[in-house]
């Protein structure tokens, strides 16, 4: 089987190898494709991947291509991963809204989505691509904002497209653990958009066992969710949310401590990137111990902001085990390919899973995948907030889409002030005019 990553150059390409070469890996990939525009970036990570290989008995054929049609021509599955204009685009996107007040960051709020309207026009063009070279591929999306793209990515492939987030299954691993002593799946029900969802029910031996996580203070301690917002509001909430949810239930204590910080996430990420591509470059004999250093501190200080200050590297070494998106994809690859089911939760068209939004919309839910598909699970009702919320973030998704679609100002205008995160209808065109003269990728998209 052939395997193609676009934004191979990107620096959690090497894990998505180590996942795919394991030897428990449940479907064998001959043949990995790299392709990225960045040829030093892709050299770079090329250079890690060749160190890795003698690690593993049955690792793929390894190439790599700045040729996107090279690249996807006969691939069976494609893995998207992809930063338009990159991690300084993603500073701008931060920094650009902390400079108006609100929150700045990458995926959620009014950063999210002016990564989105510079990203959609480059995603639609590339699906066309695949549409014509690699029509029976499943595109396994992982490029942010992932519910966005997935959702405007289905208008060209349909139901071949799949989107993907760690964030999910992690929470309900975490909580599995912390039940039971082990992170294997049981019975649960998840509910959200990306990086907007809760987990509302964990079921074993017929029994909802996520009340007793909540009242128990050493076990709920233990779950990073819980830590990073508090245990009270957890509980007063009856569920356990996703960590970017962190952002809409303490967005001023969000926007304070980043805008206090030294740097932005991004800024750190450009700093800390920056520094690995250069020195593998210069030294590709030392690529691979190069980058796992930078991916140890990189994976420790994630959502630093919203630890107490003197804690930001305090995530705990249990939350970095057991995989990321890269296992994500390997899991849904093999239940594909050997139609041995599988439930993971994924971005799929909503359909009548979620009523009260909308059946074209992307929504993140649990599903069972086989030889025949993906197929959604049947989830419990929702209400109040909950729906609320989500109903208001996908409404801004879906002008989003529909502003790069018809390349209009006014509806992405609409779609910036009209987000849950930004207070004032001003404050939204001041954003998307500061957006458009400072990314180049945002103005293109509406010009």
């Amino acid at each position: 089987m052939k395997l193609t990553i676009l934004g191979g150059g990107g620096f959690r390409v090497p894990q998505v190898f180590e996942a795919i070469s394991a030897d428990d890996a449940a479907v064998r990939i001959d043949e990995l494709v790299l392709y990225d525009t960045d040829a030093s970036r892709l050299g770079a990570i090329r250079a890690v991947v060749a160190q890795l290989e003698p690690e593993f008995r049955h690792p793929p054929r390894v190439a790599a291509t700045t040729d996107l049609d090279e690249a996807v021509t006969g691939a069976d599955f494609i893995f998207c991963a992809i930063r338009v204009e990159g991690t300084v685009g993603r500073t701008l996107d931060e920094r650009v809204a902390l400079g108006l007040g609100v929150l700045g960051q990458e995926t959620t709020g009014p950063g999210g989505l002016a990564y989105a309207l510079r990203t959609l026009p480059v995603m639609l063009r590339i699906a066309e691509r695949v549409k014509q070279l690699a029509p029976e591929a499943w595109f396994i999306n992982f490029t942010n904002p992932a519910g966005i793209v997935t959702e405007c990515l289905r208008r060209v492939l349909g139901d071949r497209v799949v989107g993907i987030c760690d964030t999910p299954i992690g929470l309900m691993r975490r909580a599995a653990l912390a039940i039971t002593g082990s992170p294997t799946a049981h019975t649960f029900d998840y509910v959200g958009i990306n990086h907007l969802g809760w987990l509302r029910s964990l079921e074993v031996d017929g029994r909802d066992r996520l009340p007793d996580l909540l009242a128990d203070t050493s076990l709920l301690t233990g779950i990073e969710e819980a830590r990073l917002m508090g245990l009270d509001w957890v509980r007063t909430l009856g569920a356990l949310p996703n960590e970017y949810l962190y952002y809409y239930y303490y967005n001023r204590e969000a926007v304070q401590r980043i805008a206090a910080s030294e740097a932005t996430r991004g800024e750190f990420l450009l700093r800390q990137q920056s520094d690995f591509y250069q020195r593998a470059g210069a030294e590709p004999e030392q690529a691979l111990a190069l980058w796992e250093n930078a991916k140890h501190e990189r994976e420790s200080t994630y959502m630093a902001e919203g630890r107490p200050q003197g804690q930001e590297s305090a995530r705990d070494e249990s939350d970095l085990e057991g995989g990321g998106y890269q296992q994500v994809a390997r899991n849904l690859m093999a239940a594909l390919a050997t139609g041995r089911p599988s439930t993971m939760i994924l971005n799929v068209r909503n359909g009548d899973t979620v009523p009260g939004l909308p059946p074209e919309a992307v929504v993140e839910v649990p599903c069972t995948v086989d030889g025949s598909g993906i197929h959604p699970h049947r989830i419990a009702p929702v209400g109040g907030h909950m729906l609320g919320l989500m109903q208001s973030v996908k409404a801004v998704e879906q002008l989003t889409i529909e502003a790069v679609v018809n390349r209009s100002a006014t509806l992405a205008w609409k779609a910036i002030a009209l987000h849950p995160l930004v207070d004032s209808v001003a404050v939204g065109r001041d954003l998307l005019e500061r957006y458009r003269q400072q990314i180049p990728g945002v103005a293109a998209a509406l010009d």
